[in-house]
């Protein structure tokens, strides 16, 4: 009968939300011991001792890290790499969906410049290549090295154009009949209709763009211009409190509290709270962007 659940179906949601909840307490535990870390006493992070809940409470390495201005320099950098990739990436991301959405009699030529993009999904030129490139662009040890060579994600490009393919042809061909361009189909129609699947593509530019680490280290001829990712990925496999130079008393008290290791907690930790922030806001875009923008009737 209808609205009863057999005891199979029973069985099967206690040991598929069992098995969900696992997986989540997996994932969190190296967050939560970070956490934990960062919050315990250098002694007992030594040792060992720290697991999900801090030891001998201390808040030494986040006062610690909050007056090196090495770490807030890094994040400053990192915050305007995440905004004006952001903005840049989803500008050339649509302007590049909404042409190859449309059907060849359009856009003759629509199918080559489509597996041109899938191409460079499959292919690439190397690390070589890719360096000398930026450098004889000019932009070497700046910002827009961090922000340019990445601004068109073919993935995301394709995820986009197949939302587009999906939208009713009627409300563009009413608009059309009502005098409008296609500049003014797509900013006034188009990207109001695609909230869910924008939101997605915005959630995994900002994502990427956060933890690229590898392109500052190669890009930035000076660690200061490192984003914060690069700069946490020298402190994690390079730093050790022992090596600071140039601290102010304060400062040096607070050596005597903290290890590397502690430290390396709490500057991990902070790291990830801006994305923590965005994240919940977008979310509930995710798996509707996702669904909607891979699959084309």
């Amino acid at each position: 009968m209808a609205g009863q659940t057999s005891f199979s179906r029973i069985v099967f949601n206690i040991f598929n939300y069992g098995f969900l909840a696992l997986l989540s307490l997996m994932a969190l535990f190296p967050f939560l011991n970070v956490l934990a870390v960062s919050l315990s006493n250098k002694s007992a992070a030594a040792a060992g001792l720290v697991k999900l809940w801090p030891v001998e409470f201390t808040f030494a390495s986040y006062r610690f890290v909050f007056l090196r201005d090495e770490f807030f320099t890094a994040l400053g950098i990192s915050l305007e790499r995440v905004l004006l990739g952001a903005a840049l990436s989803m500008l050339v991301t649509v302007l590049a969906a909404y042409p190859l959405s449309k059907e060849e009699k359009a856009f003759p030529g629509r199918t080559l410049y489509a597996w041109i993009f899938v191409f460079t999904i499959l292919f690439n030129g190397g690390l070589i290549p890719w360096y000398m490139t930026i450098k004889m662009t000019g932009i070497l040890d700046s910002l827009w090295a961090l922000v340019l060579p990445g601004a068109v994600q073919v993935f995301n490009c394709l995820l986009l154009l197949n939302f587009f393919r999906g939208l009713p042809k009627a409300l563009e061909e009413a608009a059309f009949v009502d005098g409008a361009n296609h500049w003014t189909i797509l900013w006034r129609i188009f990207i109001p209709l695609s909230t869910p699947v924008l939101a997605t593509v915005t959630l995994f530019t900002v994502v990427g763009h956060w933890n690229s680490w590898f392109d500052g280290i190669i890009l930035m001829n000076s660690p200061n211009h490192y984003p914060l990712q690069s700069y946490l990925q020298t402190v994690v496999v390079k730093m050790n409190t022992s090596t600071f130079a140039n601290i102010d008393p304060v400062q040096a008290r607070l050596l005597s509290e903290i290890s590397d290791r502690t430290v390396k907690a709490a500057q991990i930790f902070m790291a990830t709270i801006p994305i923590l922030l965005v994240y919940p806001f977008l979310q509930k875009y995710f798996m509707a962007g996702i669904v909607l923008g891979s699959v084309k009737e």
